[in-house]
């Protein structure tokens, strides 16, 4: 068995188109996900139970728990479902791959996606050609899941083939004598196999041959059936390399999940083993019985001979075509014995830990955590919903993004009930102290527009579509309205404070006039922010609504300062409190105009 750098270098290219397939499959899928998508597979995995059974009707249908874990992962990065509707999934998959195995072993076919993945790709061409944004997001993700099962597939054939050179690892049997200890060499070896050969159903065909050449006993089989499981993990967690936090925690699951499982199976391995054995003699031989058996054979015949007898060169001795009747006897309880393993343990363990799907949610959250910034200034630092974009992602951060500015509203909520009070407190630390918040929460406003529309325009980089590119713009323009709206409240509060510094008093009439406006002005903010988390597409009777919010205001601003002319003409107050009153009443009207403003970017109405 040879392996050059050439392989070497076939084997990272192959990774690659993988990699860039998961990467494209995510992005059409986020393209084309409306709410019936998400809400069919929200539908599907809605409990622990239902993901499981989902997991495994899928993987029994496509008869490849790699394709179904690396579908999870690419779903998980698109936002379509979150860790623990996920996990379910995964722990059906790893049932369903058991149906793949007593198919190969009673009926002798699997179904490869690898062979349809050129023509897929010749249909999703033809779809990213349409016309329409949907058809082109389809093809986008038929596209993408083609590379990825194409890269899946050069990745195995870029492998070292162990399949035909078995030879190289005959030298295993002096490592079958060691007690428990043989139990985790080989429980190892079973892992680096499905690593290395990027496939569990070749490493069982090695695993097969292992055992029918008497190189290891079935036991040995057993654990290394066991490693594959570990091993098999590799497939989600390489999709998962170029995905978000919530997909490399979700591959990270599959992986706790079934190393979790071969903890326990250990603790009472040889008890597993005999009960399977056990099952499968009832019906066949004992396939415990065929490493003793063939060890037999090697006090007999020569090592030529022995290997005549059990490969299938044609033989002519009628005594040695009869023993290796017998030994493929042997072989076949071997074969059956190790699927029904398989199948018992994946079973076994699923039924155990569908229960502790929320502690796996957890552990995963603990281990995978977001990587924390070392600059020393902190990007996005007043953000809540928002981190490094990524741009694989586009198209579900802009979720993430109205969530931001729902709570960037909820903000000037905050600064207006700050205004409320400074209008009507009268200890002078207390107000200063109110003051204060007021001036702290402007600087945040403006700190805030400006890391969201930084984020909005790293997001604006990555594959997004036409939509998508209008909502960038019109969430710039809420963040930019927003910010104007935290002015106007802290121009008021400043207003107040001059006023009190010049002990400059209001008569208690338009004091109470301004409390009024500020009602509105919270009203007008709680509709604002009612707009944002409606999500798209947005009903037009947001803007009716809010214009009919403003419309108020300016009648109000304009029927007020015409009746101020008139009460200073009377003499019931000073001019000098009439200026400040003046102000803030301008200054109310100017806060509506920003609040319909947010409306209409988010609407695409114009007042």
């Amino acid at each position: 068995m040879q392996y050059s750098f050439l392989d070497f270098l076939n084997l990272l290219g192959s990774l690659g188109l993988f990699l860039y397939g998961m990467k494209i499959m995510s992005e059409g899928l986020q393209k084309a996900a409306g709410e019936r998508l998400r809400s069919f597979l929200s539908a599907m995995t809605s409990n622990r139970f239902l993901g499981v059974l989902t997991g495994l009707l899928v993987t029994a249908l496509i008869q490849s728990s790699s394709a179904t874990t690396v579908m999870v992962v690419s779903f998980v990065n698109a936002g379509l479902l979150n860790l623990v509707q996920s996990i379910g999934v995964v722990m059906g998959a790893n049932i369903g791959t058991t149906a793949t195995a007593w198919l190969i072993s009673l009926l002798g076919f699997k179904v490869e996606i690898s062979s349809v993945t050129i023509p897929l790709m010749a249909v999703g061409v033809l779809l990213s050609f349409m016309k329409k944004n949907q058809a082109q997001a389809i093809g986008e993700f038929i596209i993408g899941f083609s590379l990825l099962f194409l890269g899946l597939e050069f990745l195995k054939g870029s492998m070292p083939d162990l399949q035909s050179s078995p030879e190289a690892l005959e030298f295993l049997r002096h490592y079958t004598g060691l007690g428990f200890g043989s139990v985790l060499i080989f429980l190892f070896i079973g892992t680096i196999l499905t690593l290395v050969i990027q496939s569990s159903s070749a490493t069982v065909a090695l695993t097969l041959v292992m055992c029918a050449q008497g190189w290891i006993p079935f036991t040995m089989g057993v654990a290394m059936i066991l490693g594959e499981n570990i091993g098999t993990t590799i497939t989600a967690n390489l999709a998962a390399l170029n995905a978000n936090i919530s997909a490399k925690r979700t591959a990270f699951s599959h992986l706790l999940f079934n190393v979790l499982g071969v903890v326990w199976v250990l603790s009472i391995f040889h008890f597993a083993t005999d009960l399977v054995a056990s099952i499968v003699s009832k019906s066949a031989d004992d396939p415990r019985d065929l490493f003793n058996f063939v060890a037999g054979l090697h006090d007999k015949y020569t090592p030529e001979e022995v290997k005549m007898m059990t490969s299938s060169t044609v033989l002519q001795d009628p005594a040695m075509e009869a023993i290796r009747q017998r030994v493929n006897s042997y072989v076949g309880s071997v074969s059956i014995g190790l699927s029904l393993f398989h199948t018992m343990f994946n079973v076994t363990n699923t039924l155990v830990m569908v229960w502790f799907v929320p502690v796996y949610a957890r552990i995963c959250e603990f281990v995978i955590r977001p990587i924390k910034k070392t600059n020393a200034k902190k990007q996005y630092a007043h953000l809540e919903y928002l981190s490094a974009p990524l741009l694989s992602t586009s198209e579900l951060s802009l979720v993430q993004v109205q969530k931001e500015l729902a709570r960037y509203a909820g903000r000037i909520s905050e600064m207006l009930k700050m205004l409320r009070d400074l209008f009507v407190e009268e200890n002078e630390d207390t107000f200063q102290s109110i003051f204060e918040r007021v001036q702290k929460y402007e600087n945040i406003t403006d700190r805030v527009e400006i890391e969201i529309v930084e984020f909005l325009t790293k997001l604006s980089n990555g594959e997004m579509t036409h939509e998508s590119r209008n909502a960038v713009q019109a969430y710039m323009r809420c963040a930019s309205e927003i910010e104007s709206m935290g002015d106007s409240c802290f121009n008021i509060a400043r207003s107040i404070h001059r006023r009190r510094s010049n002990s400059v008093e209001l008569p208690p009439e338009l004091t109470a006039t301004l409390l009024s406006l500020n009602e509105k002005a919270e009203k007008i903010t709680a509709h604002a922010i009612d707009t944002i988390n409606a999500g798209e597409p947005r009903s037009k009777d947001f803007f009716f609504q809010a214009q009919n919010m403003e419309n108020e205001m300016n009648n109000r601003r304009d029927t007020l300062e015409a009746q101020n002319i008139l009460d200073l003409k009377a003499g019931k107050y000073q001019y000098e409190p009439s200026v400040y009153y003046v102000d803030d009443v301008d200054e109310y009207e100017h806060f509506a105009d920003y609040a319909i403003n947010v409306v209409e970017a988010l609407t695409n109405e114009k007042h």
